[in-house]
Order: structure tokens, then C-alpha cells, then sequence
């Protein structure tokens, strides 16, 4: 079976037609979204590793209510 080539014209007008498809404006659409969801999901991760090491270290959510309560009041004066 023989491969039919393109020529670059035809590239070119098969690119103008797909970029204006309702079909690939969906497709990108969901891609956004899929990677929203995946860049929420790393940032999670990488939230929880560094609160785990925090608390390896004895470091708690009351200690940090404590420091940010300190530099509210050195701002304050």
C-alpha cells in the first residue's frame, strides 16, 4: 500500500480547517481541564510531602499561628 503525500499547501489549508473546528475547540477545551486537574493534584502532593516533613520536625499548625500572630503585631507597631 503506497503512502499518499501532501503537499505543503494542502498542510496549510488542513491546518486553517482543524483550527476552526468546533471539534477541537471541545478536545482543547477538555485538555485544559484535565490538566487543571492534574496540576491541582501535584500541587497537593507536594503540599503533603513538605507538611509531613513539618511535622517530623515538631513543626504544628499552632506554631505557625503563633509566628504569623508575632509578625502581625511587629507590623502593627
Amino acid at each position: 500500500m503506497r503512502r499518499k503525500f501532501i503537499t505543503d499547501s494542502e498542510v496549510e489549508k488542513e491546518i486553517e480547517e482543524l483550527s476552526e473546528s468546533p471539534y477541537v475547540a471541545l478536545a482543547r477545551r477538555e485538555q485544559r481541564l484535565k490538566n487543571k486537574y492534574r496540576q491541582k493534584l501535584y500541587q497537593l502532593r507536594s503540599l503533603d510531602k513538605r507538611g509531613r516533613e513539618l511535622a517530623s520536625i515538631g513543626i504544628t499548625i499552632d506554631t505557625i499561628d503563633e509566628q504569623l500572630e508575632m509578625l502581625e503585631e511587629v507590623q502593627e507597631q
